[in-house]
């Protein structure tokens, strides 16, 4: 399973054998069982982890009600950048929405990574400035599309968790109560 964190750290820079080794021994496999927080809130996010297998969500709890903005899948990293980068407080949660396989790395053993791997810091930036175009856009989402828009964009670019997130958790995404969700589905099918 470790093949598919260097596979895709691969994608972005170039390992030699002694450097996989190095990724390898640095990240270590962490077993989410669905429900099971990997940050919580008012936790410090101390780790980036690789999703091998599994789903998670992040939200934020307002005023009491679930707001879902984002999830991460198989191959994509997960982890609470605002809280991770600075070291501070969480005010966003993110919990497995499946049993989940993950490769996490410490805050501390990142900063191994960076300096033991001749290309280390690059992988980073460029992992980062994915992780940050795609919050951007999700967020800008919010202000600059109605919940249909917002809808058709998560079945266009997530077709593939439309079986594996229920329904609450789209509505929360999109932004709308359940009840506006059925409205739409029925509108667009």
């Amino acid at each position: 399973m470790i093949s598919s964190l260097l596979d895709n750290i691969q994608h972005l820079i170039t390992l030699s054998e002694s450097e996989k080794d190095i990724v390898s021994s640095l990240f270590k496999e962490k077993t989410y069982k669905k429900g099971e927080f990997f940050l919580s809130e008012g936790q410090i996010c101390k780790q980036v982890g690789f999703i091998a297998k599994g789903l998670m969500r992040y939200y934020i709890n307002h005023d009491g009600e679930e707001k879902t903005y984002s999830f991460s899948q198989e191959n994509q990293y997960v982890c609470n950048y605002e809280s991770f980068l600075p070291q501070s407080p969480s005010s966003k949660i993110i919990q497995a929405l499946e049993d989940s396989d993950v490769f996490v790395i410490s805050h501390s053993d990142l900063q191994i990574l960076y300096a033991s791997v001749r290309q280390g810091e690059r992988y980073g930036r460029i992992a980062i400035e994915a992780v940050f175009l795609q919050m951007i856009k999700d967020i800008s989402s919010f202000y600059t599309e109605t919940s249909k828009l917002r809808y058709e964009r998560f079945i266009k670019e997530h077709a593939d968790l439309q079986q594996r997130v229920s329904q609450y958790h789209v509505a929360s995404f999109v932004g709308v109560k359940p009840q506006s969700l059925s409205r739409i589905r029925k509108r667009i099918f």
